[in-house]
């Protein structure tokens, strides 16, 4: 298996063993609270795919009262965008609100691990997940890699 291979393996399995962790907002403790934006930063720095981003306070509900991309310009410092389809443990972001603020870890695509508001880190579908309030098929998504020699 390659380094890339087993980073994105490792990615994954880390992924899957946040499932079942409760929403929480600004929180990232695994089987405790988590929420979509904190649950990516774990995962990747667990995996050792990235260094331990801080955990700043921000408004559970910026993206509906505003349009400062602050999801977009933290996934920007760590990852690059690419066109799709995404492979396993790449980042898919969706537009939600007024902002990019809603983000997924793929394990196999369309299949993603995310934290949903009032619910918990789950398995969903990227395109047609029937847990979402809308449907992520009707959202905008967006794809980056931590491995951009994989998709150039």
């Amino acid at each position: 298996m390659t380094d890339q291979a087993e980073q994105r393996a490792r990615v994954v399995a880390e992924a899957m063993s946040w499932l079942g962790t409760p929403y929480h907002p600004v929180a990232r403790v695994k089987g405790a609270g988590v929420d979509c934006a904190q649950l990516p930063a774990a995962v990747y720095a667990s995996a050792g795919v990235i260094a331990e981003i801080p955990l700043d306070e921000y408004s559970p509900q910026w993206h509906v009262n505003q349009t400062a991309e602050l999801y977009l310009a933290e996934v920007l410092k760590h990852a690059t965008e690419f066109d799709g389809p995404p492979g396993p443990g790449d980042f898919v972001l969706y537009h939600v609100g007024n902002t990019w603020a809603h983000g997924a870890i793929v394990t196999a695509w369309p299949t993603i691990v995310h934290a949903l508001s009032g619910q918990c880190v789950t398995l969903g579908d990227g395109i047609r997940d029937p847990l979402a309030k809308k449907p992520l098929g009707q959202r905008r998504p967006r794809f980056f890699t931590l491995w951009p020699e994989a998709h150039s």
